[in-house]
């Protein structure tokens, strides 16, 4: 891609996404009603402070997962392409585990792990 074709394409995109928002803030229908501006709370109408600070180990806990999650995905297209990668892919995949070990040994001796 030229300069040229690279700043079109961006215009282009800037436009399409701009006329995008533009036209659904007019088309959009939008009333104000003094509800919709409360917080949901299930319905259940709060007591007391509602904004409370919450730990940071759920925090911890939702990334590690996440983390943990994603990383092993990584293991499906490898399951597939396994007979075609031969010895090299088997040394790629162990030296993933080693990794992947090593940062769930890291987050037990850090006690990320622990819910209290």
């Amino acid at each position: 891609m030229t300069g040229e074709s690279l700043i079109i394409f961006f215009i282009t995109a800037l436009v399409l996404v701009g006329g995008a928002i533009l036209f659904s803030t007019f088309v959009s229908p939008s009333t104000f009603n003094v509800q919709k501006a409360e917080p949901y709370e299930c319905g259940i109408p709060t007591k007391g402070v509602t904004w409370l600070q919450f730990n940071v180990g759920y925090y911890l806990f939702a990334i590690l997962f996440l983390v943990f999650d994603v990383e092993t995905v990584f293991l499906f297209p490898w399951a597939v392409v396994m007979k075609q990668v031969g010895m090299v892919g088997m040394i790629e995949i162990l030296i993933f585990f080693v990794i992947l070990i090593s940062g769930l040994a890291y987050a037990w001796k850090k006690h990320a792990l622990v819910w209290e």
